[in-house]
């Protein structure tokens, strides 16, 4: 069989599936066909009605930045498809293991998605790699469907990096919409941070298109939206009030995922969160916002300036969640598909603590070389950094980026105690996932970055 770009695109969907637990978008997809054919980044722009900004400046960097990883190489426009093929002759000749996405899966996500629920309830110990396994961290998702449910609720969900945020918003979302409720869920990832996340206007204008886009509704908004006379919050209400809220008696579940990425930008962050809070107070005695029901996912402290009356942060529910417990920790490892000895599960969080993500790395590595064993995997520290090696390294790619930043974690691990740092160089390595907030400051997440990054920084 020859390599072409359909077997490009399913070799790149393993990659994000092992390496962000996710398929590529439709945008990446495009950006992988158009690169293919050696367009040029306006070109697949204009021929797919999307702005040259967003393609070079966004979705193709996000592209090139998650096969970089997933790889441990420098993947770019102009070498991807040698990378890729590399990986796609690879995966040929691995005889152990488990088994690849099929074909006409990895070709189309979306047909995937689906098929994945399906695939786990009918072979619920085959292929769990691929399966989108999620573990209850009870009693928080109960009390969230349970708010959820409540006339103008609102609800912030908070973790750090790689805990779980968007996995319990899914959840939350699939729970709620299996009960007749409307669910959106827009992550500002997939704003253009060189345009809509400077601008007002544009932001609001790109959030209410996407949700109605979400919603398979056309978009009103040119016919609704007058920023020279009304304004630019006014005519985001009204979009909502006269249009998105009047389609249906049901609630509209909103999501509004990674919103710490305005907390740079506060051109619109603080008209924008006051915006928020303006319609969680109109939920309270308006029947049309009672409709509204807000889900706020955020990877840290809110360390910005708000007035305490126009704060979507001070009201609410507020959920922060935590790392595994060793019983959920045990849970995952059989949903997996691995029957490992509890102790040896313990010992494997004595390396990474509950964090999901990086049990789910351990127990990937497990299911794809099945001669290795959980006690000979933690028996040698090499071992174990070398089953973490693209996520080690790219949090070390990060902090090389950021010399400021890497000092102070430089201190942190090499520290006995807790260390009191600048508040903003603790909220960055808190959303990097890399320390957690104690009494008297913070110390690292788990042995497994204090361990390596002794190694790596300084």
């Amino acid at each position: 069989m020859s390599f072409g770009i359909e077997e490009a695109i399913q070799t790149a969907n393993q990659l994000a599936y092992r390496q962000a637990n996710r398929y590529l978008t439709d945008v990446e997809i495009l950006v992988l066909r158009g690169a293919w054919d050696k367009l040029e980044y306006d070109q697949i722009a204009a021929q797919n009605e999307y702005s040259t900004s967003y393609i070079s400046k966004d979705a193709a960097p996000k592209l090139w930045k998650l096969l970089s990883s997933s790889l441990g190489e420098k993947v770019r426009k102009s070498n991807f498809k040698e990378a890729l093929k590399r990986s796609w002759e690879e995966s040929r000749t691995v005889s152990a293991g488990c088994s690849e996405i099929p074909d006409s899966e990895a070709r189309n996500p979306r047909i995937t998605s689906s098929k994945k629920i399906d695939y786990l309830e009918s072979n619920p110990t085959e292929n769990p790699i691929l399966c989108n396994v999620y573990i209850e961290r009870p009693p928080v998702e109960s009390i969230c469907c349970k708010a959820l449910t409540q006339p103008g609720a609102l609800i912030r969900i908070k973790a750090p990096k790689f805990m779980g945020k968007t996995s319990l918003a899914n959840y939350l979302s699939a729970e709620l919409s299996a009960s007749t409720y409307r669910t959106v869920n827009l992550s500002f990832e997939l704003a253009d941070r060189y345009t809509h996340l400077t601008d007002l206007n544009k932001f609001l204008r790109w959030m209410c298109l996407n949700i109605s886009r979400e919603m398979d509704l056309p978009s009103q908004i040119d016919e609704i939206w007058d920023e020279d006379g009304i304004g630019a919050k006014v005519s985001c209400t009204a979009y909502f009030e006269d249009y998105l809220l009047t389609q249906s008696d049901t609630p509209l579940i909103l999501c509004l995922d990674d919103v710490d990425l305005l907390f740079p930008h506060p051109e619109v962050y603080e008209d924008f969160f006051g915006l928020l809070r303006s319609w969680y107070e109109k939920g309270k005695t308006r029947r049309i916002w009672k409709k509204l029901r807000l889900m706020v996912v955020h990877a840290t402290d809110v360390y910005i300036r708000l007035n305490i009356n126009q704060s979507p942060f001070n009201v609410g529910l507020a959920i922060e969640l935590p790392e595994f417990s060793t019983e959920q920790a045990q849970d995952f490892a059989q949903q997996s598909g691995l029957r490992e000895e509890d102790a040896q599960v313990e010992a494997l969080m004595n390396w990474v603590g509950g964090h999901p993500y990086l049990l789910k790395q351990a127990f990937s590595y497990l299911k794809s070389h099945p001669m290795v064993t959980l006690a000979s995997l933690l028996s040698e520290e090499n071992t174990i950094f070398a089953v973490y090696q693209n996520h080690l390294r790219e949090q070390w790619m990060t902090l090389q980026e950021k010399p400021q930043l890497a000092a102070a974690f430089n201190q942190v691990v090499r520290s006995s105690q807790p260390v009191e740092l600048d508040p903003m160089l603790t909220y960055q390595l808190q959303s990097m996932g890399l320390v957690k907030a104690v009494s008297h400051g913070v110390v690292t997440r788990c042995r497994l970055y204090e361990e390596y990054f002794k190694k790596h920084l300084g």
